[in-house]
C-alpha cells in the first residue's frame, strides 16, 4: 500500500514547524534526538513539548541556543519596517523560529540579503566561526543517522547554499554560514532528515506554499517577501507559490529548501484515506493559525 506524506503548508513552512509536525505524525523522538546529540556542533539543546496554537494541541520543536549563540527576535513592527525602535543593526528576525542559515559570500563581506541576518559584523579571531559547505558535509557525515537521512540533509543544505551563492553572486564554495545562524539551522535540518527517513513515506506531497507580503529587515535594510534565498529556492525547485494577504515571511529559506528537497508531487490524489495527522507549531504571531499539518495518507482507487 502506498503511503504518502502530505505537508499542508497553509500557514507556511519553516524548519522548526516541519520538525515538530513530523514528530507529531509519527517519527520517533528517540531517532531524532540520537541524530541531534551526535552532531559535532556546540551551543544548543532541543525542547520538544506540547503547546496550544489557535486553540489546538500541537507539537513544538524548539532549538534552545546558549548565551553565546542566542538569537533575540525584535518586535514585529520593527522586523517588518514599521517603526525605528529596538536593536540597531542586529536584526534577528525569524519567521517561525530558528531556521535561517545566514550564508555569507566571502567576496562581499557579510551579505546584505541574508534573510534578516544577525548583523554582527566582522568576527574577530576567537569569535564565532563560519562554516562552509565542507564543514557542513563533515557534520552530516559524522551524525548518527542512516545514509538515507544523511542524503536528505545534504539535499536540503545544498539548496540553501546554491540559493545563497546565487543571491550574492559568488560560487557555492565561497558561501559560509555564520555559526550564530547555522547552529539552529543545522539542528532543524538534521531533525527533519532523521524524521522523514524514519517515517519512510513512498512520496511527499507539497501542494502549494503561501507567499506573504511586505518586507523584512535584514542587516543592511529592508528586503521584500519572499526573501531572496526563498525566492531562488522556489525558482530552482519549481515550487508553487500562492499569494496571500498576510504581512510577514510565511515561508523561510529553510522551509522552502525542505519543501524543494522532499517534494515528489504537487497535488493530492483524487481520493485518499488519512492514516495519521501531526501538527507543528510556528513561533511567530502572524494572521494565520501558525500551524504546519502533516498527514500520512493512502491513495484510494
Amino acid at each position: 500500500m502506498t503511503r504518502l506524506l502530505y505537508l499542508e503548508c497553509t500557514s507556511g513552512i519553516s524548519g522548526d514547524m516541519c520538525a515538530a509536525a513530523l514528530l507529531d505524525v509519527g517519527a520517533r523522538e528517540e531517532v531524532v534526538r540520537a541524530a541531534l546529540e551526535s552532531l559535532d556542533v556546540e551551543g544548543f539543546s532541543v525542547d520538544i513539548a506540547r503547546v496550544v496554537k489557535s486553540g489546538l494541541d500541537v507539537c513544538d520543536f524548539n532549538v534552545v541556543l546558549d548565551a553565546a549563540h542566542e538569537n533575540h527576535d525584535h518586535d514585529m513592527a520593527y522586523l517588518h519596517g514599521h517603526g525605528q525602535g529596538g536593536g540597531g543593526d542586529c536584526d534577528h528576525g525569524h519567521a517561525h523560529g530558528h531556521d535561517h542559515a545566514h550564508g555569507h559570500g566571502h567576496e562581499h563581506g557579510h551579505g546584505h540579503e541574508h534573510e534578516h541576518g544577525h548583523g554582527h559584523g566582522p568576527v574577530p579571531d576567537g569569535g564565532h566561526r563560519h562554516r562552509g559547505p565542507r564543514e557542513i558535509e563533515a557534520i552530516i557525515e559524522g551524525a548518527a543517522m542512516t545514509e538515507g537521512a544523511k542524503a536528505i540533509a545534504r539535499r536540503i543544505f545544498a539548496l540553501v547554499a546554491d540559493a545563497e551563492a546565487r543571491a550574492h553572486g559568488v560560487s557555492v564554495d565561497q558561501v559560509h554560514f555564520h555559526e550564530v545562524g547555522a547552529v539552529d539551522s543545522i539542528a532543524d535540518i538534521v531533525a527533519i532528515a532523521a524524521a522523514v527517513d524514519d517515517l519512510a513515506p513512498d512520496g511527499v506531497v507539497v501542494a502549494d506554499l503561501p507567499c506573504g507580503t511586505g518586507t523584512v529587515r535584514c542587516q543592511h535594510g529592508l528586503i521584500p517577501v519572499p526573501a531572496p534565498a526563498t525566492a531562488l529556492i522556489a525558482e530552482i525547485c519549481g515550487l508553487p507559490l500562492t499569494p496571500v494577504a498576510v504581512e510577514g515571511e510565511l515561508v523561510t529559506p529553510t522551509g522552502a529548501a525542505v519543501a524543494g528537497a522532499l517534494r515528489t508531487a504537487d497535488a493530492l490524489p483524487e481520493r485518499f484515506a488519512i492514516r495519521r495527522i501531526g501538527m507543528g507549531a510556528g513561533k511567530r504571531a502572524y494572521d494565520t493559525p501558525g500551524i504546519l499539518r502533516a498527514m500520512i495518507i493512502e491513495p484510494l482507487a
